[in-house]
């Protein structure tokens, strides 16, 4: 991976080894409070206007961080107030920070909250293990203005994106060093509302202590295939699709996501020459056969297939990706091949890339659950291969552990045909010889990019067209 470090996602768990390491490293904890309270209050002041505010502060370092931003803000000349939960713990870092507030203190309560314009909520951080509930979530609900989170709106799970409890939604989060999962997983991220991403002085080299697993799926993370001037339609890689013959438009779907992904040539092979007849009154530029699979398997050439775009759920489909697995090509499973696996994960197993979405996902794997990212992994462990499991917090998994959460994509995706286009953009990238894990990454950034840019009212269609812009724009963002 290209640089992993600046798209790492830190669970709670490997954020709080960070700041160990670095007031290991001589970075004092209050240095730390003091800038991220600094920068919790700079994200007030940029968003919202003067205005009467309340910091609800917890016992923690959520609730020393608060303390900090009151009194920044306050010396702004913002009309602050702090209700405290509980007293920091003596001693601690928290502590310190509460001391240095001379202003104002009010009672942790509903009615409080409700006269403040704006609520800062440092109550409880990412890494709490209780719901919130009773007082808290009374207060927190009651806020007669925006609540502005700090790390996380208090009761969101910062590993999963679930919440505990009762979870006030915030209009704005200020978070820092580097994004949890939880901000990019639903619902936490649509709880997170605007997230700001601060620097409070970590270094980087702490990661390597951490040494994290997760990654947002942008482009800092993988490169796109460097053809080169000397590339030509097969050193770019040639895309072999299976159709079926009941939804022809999904394999040619998938031809036009490798063709525009980069692909130098794409063949449909059709199951009967009827269907082949079908398939030949579309792009041009597509390669239609109706040749036995062993014979286009005996071209060494085709490395890359896609199976499963428009194909029934049935035998025949497993048996023609067995051969295909067999023969030592890679292949991308979607749709048919996924569905025809139900209950059995070992039927896939040995492909490169499996992307269902989650109603196929839990039919082969079983419920995706709470924690998104583990069943995923678990998935990418059982089947030997990468899984993308398709969403608006798309979660794309490798045997060896490795994660990627992309939030890059927009609601319009959530029609017939798409992913379709997906897995022959995923297919492309492969043929033109990227690592199987960061195919799959940029795949699924690159396609919300071009979905981005088709604006509303977006079909699958629309999407080979502006693949082009997405591509121009990912390797412009390296």
């Amino acid at each position: 991976m290209r640089d992993s470090a600046s798209q790492a996602l830190l669970t709670p768990e490997e954020m709080s080894r960070a700041d160990a390491a670095a007031i290991a490293g001589g970075i004092p904890g209050e240095r730390l409070m003091e800038a991220a309270g600094r920068a919790v209050a700079r994200a007030a002041i940029r968003r919202f206007r003067p205005c009467r505010t309340l910091v609800l502060a917890g016992p923690g370092n959520n609730g020393g961080d608060g303390y900090v931003a009151a009194r920044i803000l306050e010396q702004a000349g913002w009309p602050v107030a702090v209700a405290a939960l509980a007293p920091p713990r003596a001693g601690t870092d928290a502590a310190a920070a509460a001391a240095r507030w001379h202003g104002p203190m009010t009672a942790f309560a509903p009615a409080e909250a409700a006269r403040a314009a704006l609520v800062i909520d440092a109550v409880f951080g990412a890494g709490l293990t209780r719901p919130v509930d009773g007082p808290v979530a009374e207060t927190l609900g009651a806020s007669g203005g925006p609540i502005l989170a700090v790390d996380v709106p208090s009761g969101l799970d910062g590993a999963t994106g679930q919440g505990r409890g009762v979870v006030a939604a915030a209009a704005l989060t200020v978070t820092f060093f580097r994004l949890k999962p939880g901000h990019l997983l639903m619902p936490g991220r649509t709880l997170c509302g605007e997230t700001v991403l601060a620097d409070i002085g970590l270094p980087g080299t702490v990661l390597e202590t951490v040494r994290p697993r997760c990654w947002q799926a942008g482009p800092p993370l993988w490169r796109l295939p460097d053809h080169g001037p000397a590339a030509n339609k097969y050193s770019r890689g040639h895309v072999t699709i299976l159709a079926g013959a009941g939804m022809t438009g999904a394999a040619r779907l998938a031809a036009s996501g490798a063709r525009r992904a980069g692909a130098g040539l794409a063949t449909l092979l059709a199951p009967d020459r009827a269907t082949a007849d079908v398939l030949r009154t579309g792009d041009p530029g597509v390669i239609v056969s109706e040749a036995p699979l062993a014979t286009l398997l005996a071209d060494e050439r085709r490395r890359v297939w896609v199976v499963g775009p428009g194909m029934p759920a049935a035998p025949e489909t497993l048996a023609a990706l067995a051969a295909i697995r067999d023969a030592g090509r890679q292949v991308v499973a979607d749709a048919g091949a996924i569905a025809a696996a139900a209950g059995r994960p070992e039927a896939l197993a040995g492909c490169a890339v499996l992307t269902p979405h989650e109603g196929e996902f839990a039919r082969v794997f079983g419920p995706v659950g709470g924690d998104r990212l583990q069943a995923v992994r678990r998935a990418a462990a059982a089947a030997g291969a990468v899984v993308l499991l398709k969403g608006p917090d798309t979660v794309i998994a490798a045997p060896d552990g490795r994660a990627a959460v992309n939030a890059h994509a927009p609601a319009a995706l959530g029609t017939g045909g798409t992913g379709d286009v997906l897995a022959g953009m995923i297919a492309a990238f492969l043929a033109g010889g990227m690592p199987v894990f960061e195919a799959a990454a940029a795949g699924a950034w690159v396609h919300g990019e071009a979905a981005f840019r088709c604006g509303p009212g977006l079909i699958a269609e629309d999407l080979a067209s502006r693949i082009p812009d997405a591509l121009a724009a990912a390797q412009g963002a390296t």
